[in-house]
Formats: C-alpha cells, structure tokens, sequence
C-alpha cells in the first residue's frame, strides 16, 4: 500500500466518523505523524548516509615536467572490523572534496642516495622497502660529495690504497680530494659509483635527481676551470642519456662547508674571488646551462636545470638571490633550496620539530618574490634536501621524527612542490644522530638496512594518498590535516595529532558520495626513550628489535568501521592515522 493510499483511507474513514473539519484536519495530521515514525523505525541500522547533492570540482592546473599521474587504489580485501568510536568529539575536521586545491606530484616522495653507504642495489629486501616508497626521483651523488664529484673517473689501487685517477686529476689542488664516481675493484663495494646509482634508479622506477660538481669551476687549477667544470657536467648529461630528468649546478655552493665556497688565489688562473658570491655563480651558471643544454639536445633528451637559493634572508649573503637570479632568472628551469627545520644541533622537543614543517610556504615565497620583483615569472622550487638538525635525544632515529616526515610531505603537496628529496636512504648511527631511513649496520640492536620509524611514515603516507589535494580544514591547530582523492575515487586523508594529548574527532565529508566503509592505520610511538621513541607501531604491531616498526607491514590489516553519517575517530597523542574512505562511484 503506498503512502497516498494509507492517508486517503484514513481521511476517508474521519469523514465517514467525524463530519467535522478541524477533527478531519487533526486526524490527517496524525495519521501523516504516524506514517513517518513507522517508516523512521523501519530503516536498517547500517544503511549508509543519505546522498547530497555534490557540487561540481573546480579545475585545477596541470603540473610542469610531466611530475602528476592518476592514481587509483583498491580497497582492502580483508580488515579487522571494529565499532566507530563513540565518545564525545573535541575537533571538528571538515573536507570539502569538491575544493580542488592542486594536483599532487609523483616527484615529491624522493630520497637522497650517496656514495658513503656502500653498494645498496645488490640486496634484494631492500631493493623492495625502497621500491615501495614509490619515491619517483632519487638524488645523487649526494650532498658536499657532489662538489668534489668526478663522474668519469675510475680509482687505480694498489693492495686497498688509492694510488691515482684514470682519467688522471692533474689540475685539483692536494687539499681537495676527489671522489671518483667510478671504481675499478669489486672489494670497493663499500663505495657507491655511477653505475650502482643507476642500478637502482632501475630497480626502483625512479629518475634521477643529478648534482653536478659546480665546485671544481671554483677551485680547478686549469687556464679556465669554469668551461671544464661545466664540460664535466655536459659529459655527464651525455653519459646519462636521459636516465635523469632533473641536474642542479652544485650543492649548497654558499656554504663554507663546501668545496669552492672559498679558494687559493694563488692557484686560481681566471681572477675569481677567494668567497664566493651569488653574482659569481650566477655568471657561472649561465655557462653550466648552456654546456649541458647542448650536450641534451645532441642526445635527443629533455632535461630540468636547477641553480641553488637560500630558503631564508641571511646576513652573510643578503644579496645572494637577488644577485643570482638577475643572471639567470628566466633560463634555469628550477630553484634549489635545502632545510633541516630545526635549530643547528640543538636538543629540540617534540613541540619544536613537529611544529617546524609550517615554514614550508615561506621558503618559496622568498624565492619566488625575488623572480617577480625583477620581473620574471615564477618558477618552481625543489626542496632538495631536508629533514632535522635536532640531536642529542635520538631524535632522527624516533617516531617523531617520522610524523615530521609526514607534515613536511602534506606541506609540500599543500604549498604546490613538484619535487621534493628528503636526506638520505642511508647514513651512519653517530649515537642516534642519523639521517638514514635504513641503518647502515653500525646501530645497536638492528640489523643492516633495517627500516628506521620514518620509512614506516613515508610508506603509508605515498600508498593511501591520492592523486588530488582537497579542501581540509581542523578546529584545533594541534590536529594537522591533508586530504586527497584518487581517479579512481576513493578519499585518502591524513590526520596528525601533534600534541602530547589524546583526542577525539569527528570527520564530515562535503561534496563526497561515501560507500559503506571506511579504513584506517594509526603509527603511534612506544614508551621507550622517553618522547623519541626509537619504535613505531602500526595499528599496534611492532619490532622485536630495538629500534624500527613491524617487518610485516605490507600485510598488516587495516582497522575498518562501518560508515553511520560523520566519521569518528580517536587520536592518540602523537599520532597519524591514515584513513582511506570507499566511494560509491
């Protein structure tokens, strides 16, 4: 019986009864009250939500060098079903997924290899953690290494000592020692070299990210070190054939802990400075540019030239952006800068490192603002190295420094980089203070090339991030949030809970058609050492050992609760929960 047909029968049997119209009125009315409350309590208890009307997305630009790609997910085959949580909210977190903010780079999850960490593409396991990071370029050869770099070189050796170059190194200065990129004997498998760059750029589907030795056009004692410096790097581009999409001329060059930032007069035969300016190298770069745009022309190859910035306004160089951009603003294709967050070996808190990745935005406005004030248009900026100055607590090696990890990933993708490298995959235990993602084997309690805490962070945030940045927005500044939609649908978000104290949120969808479930995995810290825990645990599995996460994690299970309207979640202190949503396509 349909609903007209119940009313009627009831209207027509008052009138039959009642005659009178406010009766006939009254009696319609609570036969329509009684209809409602019937069919209200009618409805299944795990229905999903009623379906709004969604508003169309606003276009987006597309990225430059070909950096996005769609992405799609499927949803997980088997879950730990759990009830949503039920207590009181304190932040409200709303996601409108019809706000497009910008498309997300498959270049910004990139990594820093070097030459220091010994041969890595010869062991399989970690051939596969790394692989799964999905990094899309890896950088090399990595760090100050760079500026004493010489890619063509080979080590000649006799019984393990290094004896000279092939080709020869005849116009360096003795206190300049270089690192050929190149070795001879396998017993060198402690050093990494060309080729072992580029067996792992294969095995991981990345491109390269490559630093030429800038500091050789400084210190080379040749008639004109700055056209044989840049003929390296040409050689290098020809060599290469198109592996590598991106080069930067030099590493940190304003650095006085760089090889060329200062040089012997007395050896130098083309009058330059003994310190550096930015009005030097940018002449200098002009050359590099035009040598190695050449050298991809006569190979049929594009590639992206970058020259490196300062992040910040700093009184030793207030000029040097400025000096260098009017040089070669306009014909680099990039801009470099580097950051480590935190105070210069400072015992930083908790608070300070996870408060640190909002300085994001401004290291490309300060670049940027100089390309506009000399009346050229912006151009992007790659953060090509960053993570943590913060020591003496093991803070590298702690969970904490995994949700920093997390926070500079949503800034970046928030603030529109295209290409990001964190340092490094492997670097040295230094009592805690290391940047490695794997330990190098010289850690107590780990093995060699176990994952630290932070690869754990970077693994579920690239694999449950979609391909679109959306709208998100929290009522607590302690409550960081990211959201994202992949092609194929689904709703990727990222909550981060940054303070000392457990939560409780309520996450409402906008603009979003949600299906019948939602999943989530929660990388929460352990109790030991303090605030910087060395273990991170997923969803409550872990290490045995004494530092790292659970080595099961591409099989771990995700928690998932029915969806009831608005998403509940619980955020313990110091959290990250990565929440992928089903949509009804």
């Amino acid at each position: 019986m349909t609903f007209f047909q119940e009313n009627w029968n009831i209207t027509t049997k008052s009138m039959r009864l009642f005659g009178n119209p406010v009766i006939l009125l009254t009696c319609l009315v609570f036969g329509l009250l009684t209809y409602a409350c019937n069919r209200k309590s009618a409805i299944p208890p795990d229905i999903p939500p009623v379906e709004l009307a969604i508003d169309t997305p606003n276009a987006v630009p597309d990225l430059p060098f070909d950096a996005w790609i769609s992405k799609s997910i499927a949803l997980p085959a088997s879950y730990d079903d759990v009830p949503q949580e039920t207590r009181l909210k304190a932040v409200d977190i709303l996601v409108n997924f019809s706000n497009h903010i910008t498309k997300v780079s498959r270049y910004i999850y990139g990594n820093n290899a070097n030459c220091y960490t010994g041969w890595m593409q010869n062991d399989a396991a970690l051939m596969q953690k790394i692989n799964n990071l999905s990094m899309g370029v890896m950088r090399i050869p990595g760090g100050s290494i760079s500026d004493i770099f010489f890619w063509d070189r080979k080590g000649v050796y006799d019984n393990y000592t290094l004896k000279s170059y092939d080709p020869p190194v005849n116009d360096v200065p003795l206190t300049i020692t270089p690192w050929a990129g190149r070795r001879i004997q396998d017993f060198e498998n402690w050093s990494m070299g060309v080729d072992q760059y580029y067996q792992m750029m294969q095995q991981t589907g990345s491109t390269g990210l490559v630093t030429v030795n800038y500091g050789y056009a400084r210190y080379g004692m040749g008639p004109n070190p700055v056209s044989e410096a840049a003929h390296l790097a040409a050689n290098w581009v020809r060599a290469d054939n198109g592996k590598s999409k991106f080069w930067e001329i030099g590493n940190e060059v304003f650095g006085s802990w760089e090889a060329g930032y200062e040089i012997d007069q007395s050896l130098n035969k083309d009058g330059q400075p003994k310190i550096i300016t930015g009005d030097l190298y940018g002449k200098h770069c002009l050359v590099f540019i035009d040598s190695m745009r050449q050298a991809a022309r006569e190979i049929g190859k594009d590639i992206y030239i970058g020259a490196v910035c300062l992040e910040a306004a700093n009184s030793g160089f207030a000029n040097w952006n400025k000096d260098l951009i009017a040089h070669v603003g306009g014909k680099a294709d990039f801009y470099i800068v580097h950051s480590y967050f935190t105070p210069y070996q400072g015992n930083s808190t908790a608070d300070v490192i996870l408060n640190s990745p909002l300085m994001i935005s401004g290291y490309k406005s300060y670049v940027q603002s100089e390309l506009i004030a000399q009346g050229k248009n912006p151009a992007p900026v790659f953060l090509t190295e960053w993570n943590i100055f913060a020591e003496g607590s093991k803070q590298q090696v702690s969970f904490i420094d995994g949700i920093h990890a997390t926070l500079v990933l949503g800034e970046l993708i928030k603030n529109k980089y295209e290409v990001a490298s964190r340092w490094d995959l492997a670097n040295g235990w230094n009592s805690g203070n290391d940047h490695g993602l794997f330990s190098t084997g010289d850690e107590p309690g780990v093995s060699r090339f176990a994952a630290r805490p932070s690869f754990y962070y970077l693994y579920y945030f690239q694999k449950y991030f979609g391909d679109m940045l959306v709208e998100a927005t929290s009522s607590n500044s302690d409550v960081m949030v990211y959201a994202s939609q992949f092609s194929s649908g689904e709703g990727g978000i990222v909550i981060v809970n940054k303070s000392a104290v457990d939560l409780i949120s309520e996450l409402t969808l906008k603009n979003f058609k949600p299906g019948t479930r939602y999943y989530t995995y929660t990388l929460t810290g352990g109790t030991d050492n303090g605030e910087f825990s060395r273990k991170v645990y997923v969803n409550g599995n872990s290490t045995s050992t004494d530092g790292g996460g659970p080595e099961n994690y591409e099989s771990i299970k995700p928690k998932s609760s029915a969806i009831h309207g608005n998403i509940k979640l619980f955020l313990p202190k110091y959290s990250v929960i990565h929440i992928l949503v089903d949509n009804k396509h």
